[in-house]
């Protein structure tokens, strides 16, 4: 009776032992090491090109400016931004170098559009190159538009 108990012990331990080794086993998703694609690096880069523009057009919608003045600003935003990416893909030996090329390109880039804006245009473009807009309150806006709409055809 004590050798039949013990040899049920013994299995219903290896089971659990084994079973957790299994289960530990499972959970470990292999990682590979390979570079990208020349496809998948130009599908990135066109998607991104795609976001930027959704971004530049959303951020359009803001401003109080004329359709010949947007235009403007939708140029001067791309040509910024290629300047900025630019700048952060070129070597610098520390750091602060680059924050200070690109804070410089920050005050200087835009300096010609504060004589065909308005103060508070600029001070909307000024936003966007420090981070602070927020698309989802632009993008919410033009949802209410377009329920308006909708409600006022019916």
């Amino acid at each position: 009776m004590k050798s039949i108990i013990l040899v049920v012990f013994t299995i219903l331990l290896t089971l659990n032992v084994n079973a957790q080794r299994r289960s530990g086993n499972m959970n470990n998703i292999p990682q590979t090491n390979r570079e990208p694609t020349e496809e998948e690096i130009a599908k990135y880069e066109r998607e991104a090109e795609e976001r930027k523009e959704e971004y530049i057009a959303n951020f359009l919608t803001t401003l109080e400016a004329d359709d010949f003045q947007k235009q403007i600003i939708k140029l001067t935003i791309n040509s910024f931004l290629e300047e900025k990416i630019a700048l952060l893909k070129t070597r610098f030996e520390h750091h602060l170098d680059r924050n200070a090329a690109i804070k410089k390109l920050e005050e200087s880039h835009f300096a010609e559009l504060k004589e065909l804006i308005s103060e508070d245009d600029m001070s909307k473009i000024k936003e966007l190159i420090k981070g602070d807009f927020n698309e989802k309150e632009v993008l919410k806006e033009k949802k209410k538009k377009r329920k308006k709409k909708k409600r006022n055809k019916n």
